[in-house]
């Protein structure tokens, strides 16, 4: 146990590093696999096959969070366990992990294939879009299981302390993908069902790897078959702290659900693109913060488990401290070149001068970010489950679905645009108060 031994003994800026940059590495390479994807379907297929991947990733990604879900509540619960020196309670949360996985994520695309049509009506593909994104969805969600127990996995590996190994179930589907697409894409001229083709493959050989790491990667997890039994406590305690991460992503389905739908009623087709292409963004600009997020979840797990109070303080700043430098500049970059970045995706002069204008206002205030995505990680990592859900809840589901609600039939398109920045300062302000008096309850000294 020498690698979740150093959460809580080596000095925690080098700690951080050592975890984030990893995450980071891996979000780095996913968030390229979404822009080559994007740059393939735009340049290939058209802006109408970016629409109809904006449609269908919020559907495969509500599904392929169950396993994100389990995977963060479980990782939560193997921290504190192994920080208490409790190792069976962590290899019995990893089994019960692994089998709440697999029979969610499989019922949740039974019940998306039965209903798919009117699933893509529901996140927005109407019209022109209809057709593709019935294309790209029918062979997509099969596969997203496996992506479930990939984004299970890579949480437990990371409560483990083996960041580099958790990095690579990332950096797996996203190469797998970036070298797919212009084979299916372009060279066997497949259109969007060769994008969808990549995605399901990639999927797969993430999933593969990460059973190979458990069972002769050197994994400290073991498996056996009473571990694999459902204990209530355990499932209890998972889907308590694992449904903060599911709200999250269900409350992004359903901002996609009304943004997407308001989107096409203010901008068709075209106005659904716009924010493919700046949902790309978001993720390839603001993987570092991310990565750190990720980083500062089970150093902060672990020696809150070993009740090493002024670690668990030192992480928490640290890692807004870092994260809030890293996005100054993120913020910098997208200010002076935001043509340049948009110009990337298309050569569709409309969507350009469209676009561009609208990613410079999304990101206006990407600098609060970091408080945001650490306030509500740190009460996930110490299994306080109701304020992680209610700051999980706050930005996209308490502010930003209401102004984009609000905003629009004042000032058309632009109010979806400005509804992000507005809502980024309401859910920092909350998220502010929260951590602070979270911060204040820990008791003082060690």
């Amino acid at each position: 146990m020498q690698h979740t031994q150093e959460m809580g003994t080596a000095p925690i800026p080098s700690l951080l590093v050592q975890q984030a940059v990893p995450a980071a590495i891996g979000i780095l390479v996913m968030s390229i696999y979404g822009i080559v994807d994007t740059i393939f379907v735009g340049r290939w297929v058209g802006s109408v096959g970016i629409a109809a991947i904006t449609v269908v990733m919020p559907i495969t990604f509500l599904i392929a969070s169950i396993g994100m879900s389990i995977g963060v509540g479980g990782a939560s619960v193997i921290s504190r366990a192994l920080g208490a020196d409790n190792e069976q309670y962590a290899f019995r949360t990893f089994g019960n992990q692994i089998v709440l996985t697999l029979v969610l994520a499989t019922l949740f695309v039974l019940l998306s294939i039965f209903f798919g049509q009117y699933i893509l009506r529901l996140f927005g593909g109407n019209g022109e879009i209809l057709p593709m994104a019935k294309t790209y969805f029918g062979i997509v969600v099969p596969g997203v299981p496996f992506l479930a127990f990939a984004m299970m996995s890579n949480n437990v590996i990371r409560a483990e302390g083996r960041p580099l190994i958790a990095m690579r179930i990332l950096f797996i589907p996203a190469v797998v993908n970036m070298v797919l697409d212009p084979i299916l894409i372009a060279g066997f001229d497949m259109g969007i069902a060769g994008a969808a083709w990549a995605t399901t493959i990639s999927y797969v050989c993430s999933a593969s790897y990460a059973l190979y790491y458990f069972f002769f990667g050197g994994s400290e997890m073991q498996l056996s078959t009473k571990n694999l039994r459902l204990h209530w406590p355990i499932v209890k305690e998972i889907g308590a702290i694992g449904s903060v991460t599911f709200a999250r992503q269900g409350s992004v389905s359903l901002l996609a659900i009304v943004l997407n739908n308001t989107l096409f009623f203010y901008g068709g087709a075209l106005g659904v693109a716009i924010m493919g292409i700046i949902n790309r963004m978001m993720m390839f600009a603001n993987f570092p913060v991310y990565g750190i997020t990720q980083g500062f979840v089970p150093i902060a797990g672990f020696n809150y488990g070993a009740k090493l109070w002024e670690r668990v303080r030192s992480s928490v700043l640290t890692s807004i401290k870092y994260g809030t430098a890293v996005a100054l500049i993120i913020f910098a970059g997208i200010m002076l070149f935001p043509s340049y970045i948009v110009g990337v995706f298309t050569t569709d002069a409309e969507l350009i001068a469209q676009a561009t204008p609208a990613l410079v206002i999304v990101f206006l205030a990407t600098p609060l970010i970091t408080l945001q995505l650490v306030g509500s990680a740190y009460f996930q990592a110490i299994g306080k489950a109701m304020p992680a859900l209610l700051l999980t809840l706050t930005k996209q589901g308490f502010c930003l679905i209401p102004l984009i609600l609000i905003l629009p039939p004042f000032f058309g398109l632009l109010g979806i645009w400005m509804a992000f920045p507005i809502a980024d300062l309401l859910s920092a302000g909350i998220t502010f108060l929260f951590l602070r008096k979270g911060m204040q309850a820990l008791p003082k000294g060690v």
